[in-house]
């Protein structure tokens, strides 16, 4: 599992009045709305009773420089939260917010004490495909 970043080395912050208007629509069109277009494809796909289950990533507090991230997850979770009751034949449908994932900031090169393995970031997904929940976005805990 690896989280999406613009520069493989740092993950891609920038300061309100730092991004182009085209990097701000990059943003949602890539993450917000292409997730959007990921259920609305997967009504007619998945099988009754299914779930689909989708990637948001906001942290417990902003950070400076994540405005945009922030904008483009929370619209992610009110949208899973919102659609979940339009979804069709049983099928559910949920957020995993990971958070930090400990092998990702290893690949940086940043310290990962306050994050969490991969392997339990993959239990919480594993939860939200195979449990019961519907229209949440199940946070990931991190490891302090």
């Amino acid at each position: 599992m690896r989280t999406s970043v613009a520069d493989r080395r740092r993950p891609s912050l920038h300061l309100l009045d730092a991004p182009s208007d085209a990097d701000f629509w990059t943003g949602l069109d890539g993450k917000l709305i292409g997730q959007v277009n990921l259920v609305r494809r997967a009504l007619t796909r998945v099988r009754d009773g299914g779930s689909v289950t989708l990637t948001s990533g906001r942290f417990p507090e902003p950070v400076p420089g994540a405005s945009l991230g922030f904008l483009v997850n929370v619209g992610l979770e009110a949208f899973v939260r919102a659609a979940a009751i339009e979804m069709p034949r049983g099928v559910r449908l949920n957020a995993v917010s990971p958070g930090w994932v400990r092998e990702t900031l290893l690949d940086l090169a940043m310290d990962p004490a306050a994050c969490t393995p991969a392997a339990d970031v993959a239990r919480v997904y594993a939860d939200a495909v195979e449990g019961t929940a519907h229209g949440r976005t199940l946070m990931v805990p991190t490891h302090l």
